[in-house]
């Protein structure tokens, strides 16, 4: 199902021009037009899922074995150090364009980007409290 309200239901489908470098019957890989390093990109399925949490597990499922065809060819080929698979849910956690989306982030020595979090230091009862609390 398509929103046609949706940008990046246009760009999957071809109703908006992208470059794109790979493309299946339920995806389209492209360049991002504001990337983090030399050859993020986007995997944009096809059909219209507003976030990780509207995905059919199929299509979860899909969009890696998406990325990992394409991850390993764009590492050797643009020569980079390390890749981020990055997927946003949501404006809090950087969500900008409300349709599922992975990004494709090749990484390389000095980049300059700083795609991390500053790593806590809970305590044994904390995690134990926020085990609980996932488990229910």
């Amino acid at each position: 199902m398509k929103d046609n309200n949706c940008i990046f239901c246009k760009i999957a489908n071809g109703e908006i021009p992208s470059r794109t470098i790979y493309e299946d019957d339920a995806f389209r890989v492209i360049l991002d037009l504001g990337p983090a390093t030399k050859g993020h990109a986007l995997i944009l399925p096809k059909d219209h899922y507003e976030d990780f949490f509207a995905l059919p597990e199929d299509t979860a499922r899909d969009a890696i074995s998406v990325a990992k065809k394409i991850a390993p060819k764009m590492k050797a080929n643009l020569h980079a150090d390390g890749f981020n698979l990055v997927q946003n849910n949501g404006e809090t956690a950087g969500q900008t364009v409300m349709h599922f989306h992975l990004h494709l982030i090749p990484r390389y020595k000095d980049d300059g980007q700083n795609i991390l979090w500053k790593p806590t230091e809970p305590g044994a009862e904390e995690l134990d409290a926020v085990k609980a609390q996932i488990d229910g």
